[in-house]
């Protein structure tokens, strides 16, 4: 394996990770990178560089991003943020795989991108909810500037220093893994 190709898997799994906070944001930071030719993509995924896919993914990043801001919208996005992030994760590290056989892309991607985007969008759903019963709602535009800019910030890494990506994504899957363990029901 090359580095151009661990690269790749690193940035994928990064914004795979981006996509559990956001769907939109890093879609569009990577559709950015491939227009201004910072990131190449897999072949296949060429035209999420084009000026279209920039236009697109951008509205939709602006409509996400003030959508988690209306009350009880928050909670309903939440509701369908689980599936689309994992479908998003999977094509986002789909995208940004190169030099992989498509058996390996395709189980890398739905295993590392998706799994990892669905593990992050269920702990971010989880954490609205805690916030919503705990404060009647008025906490959730807080927790909605951290998710958008946790997404923001570690989209920009992914595409810059994958290799610190790749760190901050084990470090978050570490913290929810010991999230989950603090609050996993003991066995008697």
């Amino acid at each position: 394996m090359s580095i151009e190709t661990i690269l790749s898997i690193f940035l994928g799994i990064g914004l795979a990770a981006s996509v559990g906070f956001r769907v939109f944001v890093p879609l569009f930071v990577l559709s950015l990178a491939a227009y201004f030719q910072v990131w190449e993509l897999n072949e296949s995924w060429i035209w999420i560089g084009s000026l279209p896919a920039v236009i697109v993914l951008g509205v939709a990043t602006v409509v996400e991003i003030f959508a988690y801001y209306i009350p009880f919208v928050d909670n309903l996005l939440d509701t369908i943020a689980i599936p689309l992030a994992a479908i998003a994760g999977t094509a986002i590290m789909v995208s940004t795989a190169i030099d992989l056989s498509p058996v390996f892309t395709w189980a890398l991607a739905i295993i590392a991108g998706g799994g990892t985007a669905a593990a992050i969008a269920g702990t971010t759903s989880a954490t609205r909810l805690a916030s919503t019963s705990t404060t009647a709602g008025i906490g959730n535009p807080v927790v909605s500037t951290i998710e958008t800019g946790t997404s923001v910030f570690l989209s920009i890494i992914s595409i810059f220093l994958p290799i610190v990506a790749i760190i901050l994504v084990s470090i978050i899957c570490f913290m929810i893994f010991r999230i989950y363990k603090k609050f996993k029901p003991s066995k008697p």
